[in-house]
């Protein structure tokens, strides 16, 4: 057999500082990938200054990369088997470095979103490819460790994004939050091609399934543009967000009766008669769509009632990574000693705890209040995301791994987007919901009412000035009131999630198949 059409897996694994190297260079391109999902988000107002445009279009360079990458992500699977594992992984960075220098170099709003578009597009194998990559690479009994350490790069790092987004843009310009990925990109690409040189995956010629791509790409398109920008656009009552749910609809229901139909589909989706794997990408998506969402309205919630800065909100959120940065090595080393299902539902509950105690937030809670239940939540990430992805992997032969990773990967990603959108969406509401019934409870005569008035009289604000002072604190009731009914319906997800990990069988080795 050809030196370039050896399986992995069929020489010996990587040992010694060569692995070192390997899940140095692989973890970076991993940290870099999902980083950039995030780290635009923080600087949208600043690069739409510059470029002279307005937020929404300033959100397109969002959009953009989320929709390319969402879109790119399920055929993983089917690139790799056509062009080689180890050589997709190392075009997918360098392509992703000179997109990203031209995205730090773009002079207009336009120029900025068609590279973010190309940048997006390119980045969609990386994540799943460096999961499978590593899996192949490592000493079967090791490979725990590799997940864990996969699992934790690509969970923190779209929690760290934002402050370190801010961070560069207020000290720096936002054209560096593009430019850093070029070190890290040549590092993890010179890394990649000389440790995986002979060791390329066995490649196979297969047709182009243009009309399952061709519906993937309108579908799940349409889909993500949707969800990124239903909420500046009132959702329902836009006939653009309509179209668009439409077309997503449709073309995603021919696109799995295609799928299911064509002998050489672009996505496999003969992968969800596996239990474990329908069963762990279940729970995966439950469970980020509940832990991103969170994420998202707590700094909103913030910044609009507690006055804090970005930077600040991003510090309300980042402990979550401290906990997980440093255990979840030791849940991969040790996962195998204990039953997944076990390790899954301890993730889920300290999740569930920590988001009914978050929803009992007040406006007057300090940073440290704010703070702890984020960091005790770290510990359910090791806890939650690094045994779900063995569950979703257990019992797969190697050639079905990319694929695997990939479609398990598109819904973590269309988790967090529909999360973002739905989160988002149901602060809103309910911010107004519960503004309109501390309204009808605040009139003059209510002696509640009237103490305030006589306090803020003292203070020396009189007649509308008090009055808008009396509105601003319902404002603030509203906004904690709505952010505590967000968090109530996060726990409850978090117990769906703990009961589903259930109807996973063991064993949950790569070895052996599961039933």
């Amino acid at each position: 057999m050809a030196r370039d059409e050896q399986s992995s897996g069929k020489l010996p694994p990587l040992s010694g500082g060569t692995l070192i190297l390997f899940t140095a260079g692989v973890s970076l391109a991993t940290f870099m990938e999902v980083l950039d999902i995030s780290i635009v988000n923080v600087a949208v107002y600043t690069i739409s200054g510059n470029l002279g445009v307005s937020r929404t279009e300033g959100t397109m360079a969002i959009s953009a990369y989320s929709m390319a990458s969402a879109v790119m992500q399920p055929l993983t699977g089917w690139i790799a088997r056509r062009f080689g594992e180890v050589r997709t992984f190392s075009a997918s960075i360098l392509l992703f470095v000179i997109f990203s220098s031209m995205c730090g170099l773009s002079s207009s709003m336009p120029m900025l979103i068609v590279f973010r578009l190309l940048q997006g597009a390119v980045s969609g194998p990386m994540v799943p490819l460096s999961q499978t990559l590593l899996l192949n690479n490592y000493p079967a009994e090791r490979r725990p460790i590799a997940m864990a350490l996969w699992a934790m790069m690509v969970v923190v790092a779209p929690i760290f994004g934002p402050i370190l987004g801010g961070w560069i843009t207020d000290n720096y310009s936002w054209s560096w939050i593009f430019f850093i990925n070029i070190p890290v990109g040549l590092f993890a690409l010179l890394v990649t091609t000389a440790v995986m040189q002979g060791r390329e995956s066995k490649k196979v010629k297969v047709r182009l399934d243009i009309v399952g791509l061709f519906l993937l790409a309108a579908g799940i398109g349409c889909l993500q543009f949707m969800l990124d920008n239903g909420n500046d656009y009132d959702w329902f009552n836009s006939n653009m967000i309509l179209i668009l749910a439409i077309i997503a609809f449709v073309c995603i229901t021919f696109l799995i009766a295609w799928e299911l139909m064509y002998d050489q589909p672009v996505i496999d989706l003969y992968l969800f008669k596996r239990r474990n794997f329908a069963v762990g990408v279940l729970c995966l998506f439950v469970g980020m769509f509940a832990f991103f969402g969170g994420t998202v309205v707590l700094p909103n919630w913030v910044q609009e009632v507690m006055s804090y800065t970005a930077t600040w909100a991003g510090f309300v959120v980042a402990p979550v990574g401290i906990p997980a940065i440093f255990m979840s090595p030791l849940i991969g080393a040790y996962q195998n000693k204990f039953d997944l299902r076990i390790l899954s539902t301890i993730g889920f509950a300290i999740f569930g705890v920590c988001s009914f105690w978050m929803a009992h937030f007040d406006a007057d809670a300090g940073y440290f209040e704010l703070a702890l239940p984020r960091l005790l939540m770290g510990c359910g990430i090791a806890f939650f995301f690094v045994p779900v992805n063995q569950i979703i992997l257990s019992g797969l032969p190697e050639d079905r791994v990319a694929s695997a990773s990939g479609l398990a990967n598109f819904f973590r990603t269309i988790a967090m987007s529909v999360a973002t959108a739905v989160s988002s969406t149901l602060y809103t509401h309910r911010s107004i919901y519960h503004h309109a019934v501390l309204s009808e409870h605040t009139h003059q005569d209510g002696r509640t009412t009237a103490e305030t008035l006589s306090l803020l009289q003292r203070m020396g604000i009189k007649g509308d000035s008090a009055y808008a002072a009396i509105n601003r604190i319902l404002d603030m009731q509203a906004a904690t009131l709505a952010i505590n009914d967000v968090f109530w319906g996060f726990s409850l997800m978090f117990g769906v999630a703990l009961v589903a990990v259930w109807f996973a069988r063991p064993p949950f080795t790569s070895s052996k198949p599961a039933t």
